[in-house]
């Protein structure tokens, strides 16, 4: 059997709060292979983006291990672990986070320019990026000229472009609405898995979670085993999104 791509062994991850303790991550183990998508499903508070935290080396477990391709991350150089997080992953976030002033195509390039890539590599593969999201026409708009769905798939044309080993995914639909928010689960579905990237994604939203190869549920910091195959027969498993939409009415997010 070959080697996960991030491995995480009996994690946890505490807070000090005024009531107390908090476990924000609490025994997590999870192994996640190349190309595989895999869906994290938990309310507000789960400790879903601590774990993604934890994944992205920008949190060290007080107990356990987080590995990514055999290396331990909280045995990582403040060097090697920005390397890491340049070269190794990229991140999608609910807010889509671009830089205001920036057209599209800069906002994908900056990855590779902090990486030392030349200018012109850097804007012809951020070109070559936003035409895989289907955004080649709006490569010169800056973000207040695109609708949120544009924006979350330039937001995936940067996490792309430097060709990842993951994808670290954040609520990447909860500003969208339904109909935009499939269409941008599709994309995530499809585009790092023909590149041999694997997922994370988190999310409160059963409905986004079924186009994932695996789904797993957090609570109070605790995952819980994938559900039976046979509990998600007709439910569009490993399938884009617009395979198993439900009602249509219903906000993406959740809001």
């Amino acid at each position: 059997m070959s080697e996960p791509l991030l491995e995480l062994a009996h994690a946890r991850k505490y807070y000090a709060s005024p009531g107390g303790q908090v476990r924000a991550v609490d025994d997590v183990s999870l192994s996640v292979a190349e190309g595989e998508l895999v869906a994290i499903l938990g309310p507000s508070g789960s400790g879903k983006t601590t774990l993604l935290l934890l994944a992205a080396g920008l949190l060290a477990p007080d107990e356990g291990s987080v590995r990514f391709q055999g290396a331990e991350l909280a045995a990582l150089s403040k060097r090697e672990a920005l390397a890491y997080r340049r070269t190794k992953l990229g991140f999608v976030f609910q807010s889509f986070n671009l830089v205001v002033g920036l057209t599209a195509a800069e906002n994908v390039a900056m990855p590779l320019l902090l990486r030392g890539t030349d200018h012109s590599v850097a804007r012809l593969q951020a070109l070559e990026a936003l035409d895989g999201v289907g955004l080649a026409a709006r490569a010169e708009h800056i973000p207040s000229r695109l609708s949120g769905g544009e924006q979350q798939r330039t937001a995936i044309a940067r996490a792309l472009v430097g060709e990842p080993k993951l994808i670290l995914a954040d609520e990447p639909t909860g500003n969208l609405d339904s109909e935009t928010g499939t269409e941008v689960l599709e994309v995530l579905s499809v585009l790092p898995r023909a590149r041999g990237a694997a997922t994370i994604l988190v999310t409160h939203d059963t409905r986004i979670a079924r186009a994932a190869d695996r789904v797993l549920q957090m609570r109070d910091g605790r995952l819980t085993e994938p559900e039976p195959a046979s509990e998600r027969e007709g439910e569009g498993k490993g399938e884009p999104a617009s395979a198993c939409e439900s009602d249509p009415t219903q906000s993406a997010g959740g809001r």
